[in-house]
């Protein structure tokens, strides 16, 4: 069986961790809008305000050894409402059921929660599947130029305002 494993990443690390998402998250524009694989889907304050938030736990992930993605966790044992703020896999690990296991890892580390947030575009098909279908979120809220996310600064290219907000309850 495939071996899974995370590593705590802390500040010196965030700079390539930030190159990652950048890129992997480029990829489906690139796909979706046939735009350029510039890497810029997210602003890096945007990324370096998610990791270096005081409530953050962000970790590479590991599969068989190789380095396989990461995630990037708001964790706020005061309201046990936690939220995951980046999920990536690189293309090659992509649709080995490895996700799953890993979003049910993720579940185990912290039990206490009572709610799980995430948010993800809405171009992103097999995210919203995975979501739902897979790891039991559901869609509460759609943030289009009808309904803007307060706090979000607007950009000209629909792909960075228009998304979804999951939430998953949990047994506690």
């Amino acid at each position: 069986m495939t071996s899974i494993f995370f590593q705590a990443l802390a500040e010196p690390d965030f700079h390539d961790f930030r190159n990652e998402v950048k890129e992997v998250f480029s990829i489906a524009i690139a796909e979706h809008f046939g735009l350029s694989r510039d890497g810029n889907f997210f602003e890096d304050d945007d990324i370096d305000g998610m990791l270096r938030d005081p409530k953050s736990a962000v970790y590479a992930i590991y599969v068989d050894g190789r380095r396989a993605g990461g995630v990037a966790l708001h964790i706020d044992p005061e309201s046990r409402r936690n939220r995951m703020d980046l999920f990536y896999f690189y293309p090659g690990f992509h649709n080995q059921g490895l996700g799953g296991r890993v979003w049910k890892m993720i579940e185990e580390m912290y039990p206490e929660t009572v709610v799980w947030e995430l948010f993800t575009p809405y171009f992103e098909k097999r995210n919203i599947h995975f979501y739902v279908n897979k790891c039991g979120f559901r869609i509460v809220e759609f943030f289009c130029r009808h309904h803007a996310d307060p706090a979000v600064k607007q950009q000209p290219e629909p792909f960075h305002n228009e998304y979804f907000r999951f939430e998953k309850q949990m047994k506690v």
